[in-house]
């Protein structure tokens, strides 16, 4: 068992104990080739409770000046996060994370882009880019349940059917890149009473 294997089991039985953990719609996630799964974010239980359901490794982009701190650098390296620069803006975050994915990685994405518990935080393209650049075909999904992870309530997460929405040969505008974020952030949001449902 590799480093990132014992962290996802790890981090599973303690959302599972502490927070009744549970996830639906697994089948929809590719269990190989390139893949965003993309969803909402309010809390920093979000990333492991949307990757530990998930048979196949999911990766994070995080800023550049955690992987400078003494272990947990290490750590979250071994956890399948990457550097990305800020300073440098989205194009650098954009470009790193299209090599990720011709790898034939899945990489965890948070469309509104921070942490956005009050819903007011618009949607970025960035991640419509993204699914252009890469072809890579993009999962929606709902995490509920991690606003007030002090109260021990339950934490959900709801999968959705792959989204594609690049056609061979055709150029995307911004107009189109700000569909598809909008369409994405619409499949996001349907999934919500369906987790909160499990």
């Amino acid at each position: 068992m590799n480093f990132y294997n014992f962290a996802k089991f790890l981090c599973w039985a303690i959302l599972r104990i502490g927070w009744r953990f549970a996830a639906v719609g697994v089948e929809h996630v590719p269990a190989s080739g390139p893949l965003i799964v993309a969803s909402n974010h309010v809390s920093y239980f979000d990333p492991p409770a949307l990757g530990v359901a998930l048979k196949r490794p999911v990766h994070y982009m995080a800023k550049q000046q955690l992987f400078a701190i003494p272990v947990l650098g290490t750590l979250i390296r071994w956890c399948k996060a990457y550097p990305v620069d800020r300073s440098r803006g989205d194009v650098a975050a954009i470009k790193r994370s299209v090599e990720v994915l011709a790898s034939g990685a899945a990489i965890g994405i948070f469309p509104e882009g921070t942490r956005n518990p009050h819903g007011t935080h618009a949607p970025q393209s960035g991640i419509a880019l993204l699914h252009y650049l890469s072809k890579a075909p993009v999962v929606p999904a709902y995490v509920a349940g991690t606003l007030d992870v002090r109260r021990f309530g339950r934490i959900r997460v709801a999968y959705g059917e792959p989204l594609s929405f690049v056609r061979p040969g055709e150029k995307a505008s911004r107009e189109d890149l700000a569909k598809w974020t909008a369409e994405i952030m619409k499949h996001i949001v349907a999934l919500r009473e369906t987790a909160e449902a499990v």
